[in-house]
């Protein structure tokens, strides 16, 4: 049995073909190291409570956020040394440059460029869950993923949809520090924007922002739900980073 194993997970059939781009992407990275690979579909909900699928039908991704944290607690438990999850709009295109630290755990940076009413950009920095790793003996993921079901099962009121992904995870952060896999980095649709078109304000102040360049991004596919970004653009940008793009 291979040591380590990739998990990733999204509804059947794919909507569009650069999610798929994405998923090659992660499942090549896997064999060119050894990993094992799993790809779940809707029985990813599996993992979590019938009372907090409830809870959250009308907002999957936060079930979603639980289910994965369950999920790759119970590939540690089946023996694997280290756990790995992969938005299934994570796209690896620096395969060779992106190597797992040498960490108990590690999760992903995020780099969030926004513009405000007067188009003046500014750079959030924080963590995000699109990229997690945990090995054996770690201390952090039974802890996170009790404190991320807590929170569900004490919620009677509205959810923002990050509510115990990235603003959970970021919050932890700031006071504890955990390692952070810097080159597994998050694209904004203003950065994605300008991927695609091959420059602008946007992508530098992200590589202004960034402390290290990175190998590989979650391209935010969720977004296309509410107009900022739209398959075009995200084909865009995955084969400009493909194709070898250096200015990120």
């Amino acid at each position: 049995m291979a040591n380590t194993i990739v998990l990733q997970s999204h509804r059947q059939p794919l909507p569009a073909s650069w999610i798929e781009t994405c998923t090659n992407s992660v499942m090549a990275w896997a064999k060119h190291n050894g990993f094992a690979y799993q790809f779940l579909g809707d029985e990813l909900f599996e993992y979590v409570s019938a009372p907090l699928q409830d809870k959250t039908r009308t907002q999957p991704v936060i079930a979603t956020d639980l289910a994965r944290l369950k999920a790759l607690q119970g590939l540690l438990q089946l023996g694997f040394e280290s756990v790995i999850w992969c938005d299934a709009d994570f796209l690896i295109f620096n395969p060779e440059q992106f190597i797992l630290p040498n960490e108990t755990f590690a999760i992903g940076r995020e780099v969030w460029i926004q513009a405000d009413k007067r188009q003046k950009l500014s750079a959030h920095i924080k963590v995000h869950n699109a990229f997690l790793m945990f090995r054996q003996g770690n201390s952090f993921l039974n802890f996170y993923a009790e404190a991320a079901e807590r929170l569900l099962t004490q919620n009677d009121g509205s959810m923002p949809p990050q509510f115990i992904g990235p603003k959970l995870l970021t919050a932890i952060h700031n006071v504890v520090q955990c390692p952070v896999m810097e080159s597994a980095g998050m694209l904004s649709p203003l950065v994605s924007i300008d991927i695609a078109n091959g420059g602008g304000n946007a992508l530098d102040l992200f590589k202004q922002k960034s402390t290290h360049s990175i190998t590989a991004a979650n391209l935010c596919g969720s977004l296309i739900s509410n107009g900022e970004l739209n398959d075009e653009v995200i084909s865009n940008c995955a084969k400009n980073l493909l194709n070898g793009f250096e200015n990120y």
